[in-house]
């Protein structure tokens, strides 16, 4: 990502994921089998899918999956990698569109940016998680969005967004751990991570 540059809106996003065969790794991201693994599966939304990596790693465990980017090239590429029927892949732009469906057993946010001057959008994804369901949000630590050309400052980080959830929500992880796996060029080397649930 260029030096102080968000790619925020579609066609920046669009340009990115064109300019490359693969834009990021078919690895799933691995806070996802961490705490993901042993839940039985339900409903799940992957929000920002990129090339559904994450999103088939979940239909692969039994999940019926809506996977969300605002990349119309990323969700084509997703697609055209995976088209089985238990995904549904949506190109959307969630900070104006309606998060279509409600009362997902699983809302999985993996280094999705969402500026903290836009609480309505980050209420509405929590929102989308239904009774006894879980949420799961992964951001890297700071130096790692900060490599990126971003202030960690300006985005919803995993301790903000447990501050929003409030009575009827259980916390099950709020740590920073090694990656395992470095990524994003070996600056990624931490992952913080947010697991919780919902109140049935």
């Amino acid at each position: 990502m260029g030096e102080h540059k968000d790619f925020d809106g579609a066609n920046e996003w669009d340009e990115r994921y064109s300019s490359s065969d693969r834009l990021w790794t078919a690895d799933v991201n691995p806070a996802l089998i961490a705490e993901i693994s042993d839940v039985a599966p339900g409903t799940a939304l992957d929000v920002g899918s990129g090339e559904g990596a994450d999103a088939r790693w979940l239909a692969d465990h039994g999940w019926q999956v809506l996977a969300i980017d605002i990349s119309q090239v990323a969700i084509d590429r997703a697609r055209e990698m995976d088209p089985r029927e238990s995904t549904t892949w949506l190109q959307a732009d969630l900070t104006t569109d309606a998060i279509p469906g409600r009362d997902f057993g699983l809302v999985s946010l993996q280094y999705f940016p969402v500026p903290r001057s836009d609480e309505t959008t980050m209420r509405r994804i929590i929102d989308a998680v239904g009774p006894g369901g879980r949420l799961l949000m992964v951001s890297h630590e700071a130096e790692g969005i900060r490599a990126h050309g971003r202030n960690p400052d300006d985005y919803f980080q995993p301790a903000d967004v447990a501050a929003l959830l409030g009575a009827g929500w259980t916390v099950l992880t709020d740590e920073t751990r090694e990656r395992g796996v470095a990524a994003g060029g070996g600056a990624h080397t931490h992952d913080v991570v947010l697991h919780a649930q919902r109140d049935a």
